[in-house]
């Protein structure tokens, strides 16, 4: 009889990667709430997880395993269902010191060295200035976001009292849901007195970004993979993820997997998936720990499939299923390398067409190696759509699997070429 695994949020692309999964006739997967009501506008967790519930209470058959890879809310709805239904997961507290940001800074400095220095910065002041001793150039971040939105970059005072209505755009949406699952549990005095109307303030680390995932079972911590993060030229937005890490020295991410295992063990996070933003520095050799995300990254899914021939969501579905993750043999894929491709625009506009079904099934039927899918609606103004980063506009997202980066290039150009977008400005 097949298990019935409930995934938040699950959408047509990272289903069908579920289904190629080896022992995936074993089990019945089921959509858990949709993602646009999981994660457009303004949500009330209380009210999303009532409707879970009603979902899954009326649901004939048994609940295997609740499961999901999508930011907030998901990350923390999880752990509430699988504790309301008697499931395994991580537990709250410790998502939340991850997805917290100065509460995970404060974890962080406990017990390692390689963290920006950081502050906090409130909200409610119209004449910010800089918390002491940091310096310019620094990142204001709410202390809660979804895929970078309100992170911005700022070089002086006056950019620093500029960005105060975009952050307060981000946490008006964010901050009251973010408020309503940290009242779910009992805060230390430092993290209760911050409230949700601060940001974040680092100072800004440079270098190669690199992204280290693993998973954490029974207090020992096991790093899969290390994906590189490579940006559009002078800009913060990224051009594209690739995978196997090739642009970071090998010692160096041995490294990033010793302080990874270090400060997921402090954070007590455990029975889940994670991964750790780095930054690298190759003149001065230093690492900084960016961010720590208390879930493995979807958008990384089909270049482990493109790799390894197993995609990271099987790490996921055992844990899950409370059996240790199954050991994969890496580089047994179809390609020794790949890449998630974003195609952007820069500036906003209103998008009158986009590529047809049809056109796409065309391009992947005829490069090789390649999974296209459009993210920007058809009618929709680029500036309207929901969880995008403070500068750009992902139009597309396209994977491309290669011997080596001049074929994924070039199979990412072939895509792009053959894209038929129209935008009016």
């Amino acid at each position: 009889m097949s298990r019935n695994i409930f995934v938040l949020g699950l959408d047509e692309l990272n289903l069908s990667t579920l289904l190629r999964l080896a022992d995936a006739d074993q089990y019945d997967f089921h959509q858990l709430l949709t993602r646009r009501e999981l994660q457009t506008g303004t949500v009330s967790v209380p009210e999303l997880l009532d409707k879970a519930r009603r979902q899954l209470d009326s649901f004939d058959g048994s609940i295997d395993a609740i499961m999901g890879y999508w930011d907030f809310p998901v990350s923390m709805m999880v752990p509430i269902l699988c504790t309301h239904y008697g499931l395994p997961s991580a537990g709250l507290e410790a998502v939340l010191k991850c997805e917290h940001k100065y509460w995970s800074r404060l974890e962080q400095r406990k017990v390692i060295d390689e963290y920006v220095p950081f502050g906090l910065l409130d909200l409610t002041d119209d004449n910010p200035t800089l918390p002491a001793p940091l310096s310019y150039p620094v990142w204001i971040k709410p202390i809660k976001s979804t895929a970078s939105q309100g992170a911005l970059y700022v070089e002086n005072d006056e950019q620093l009292r500029d960005s105060l209505d975009e952050e307060r755009q981000v946490v008006d949406r964010i901050g009251g849901p973010f408020a309503e699952v940290l009242a779910l549990v009992d805060l230390p005095a430092e993290i209760a007195a911050v409230g949700v109307q601060t940001c974040l303030v680092e100072e800004a680390a440079t270098g190669q970004q690199v992204t280290v995932e693993g998973f954490s079972r029974g207090g020992r911590v096991e790093i899969y993979g290390v994906v590189d993060s490579v940006s559009y030229s002078g800009e913060s937005s990224f051009l594209r993820y690739q995978y196997p890490s090739r642009l970071v020295p090998e010692h160096t991410l041995d490294y990033m997997g010793e302080v990874s295992r270090r400060v997921i063990t402090a954070l007590g996070l455990n029975n889940s998936t994670f991964n750790i933003e780095y930054f690298w520095d190759r003149v001065t050799e230093r690492i900084s720990l960016l961010e720590i995300n208390a879930r493995h990254s979807q958008s990384h899914a089909l270049l482990f499939e493109l790799v390894d021939g197993v995609a990271n969501h099987a790490y996921m579905l055992d844990l899950a299923l409370d059996r240790d993750p199954r050991r994969v043999e890496l580089g047994k894929g179809a390609f020794p390398l790949a890449a998630k491709w974003f195609l952007r625009r820069f500036s906003n506009g209103l998008v009158r067409r986009v590529p047809t079904r049809e056109e796409v099934a065309e391009i992947e039927g005829r490069i090789m190696g390649t999974t296209v899918c459009v993210t920007a609606p058809e009618g929709t103004r680029l500036s309207e759509l929901d969880g995008e980063d403070s500068y750009s506009y992902v139009l597309a997202e396209i994977y491309t699997g290669g011997r080596d980066e001049q074929e994924l290039s070039d199979k990412y150009t072939q895509c792009v070429e053959a894209l038929n977008f129209t935008i009016d400005d």
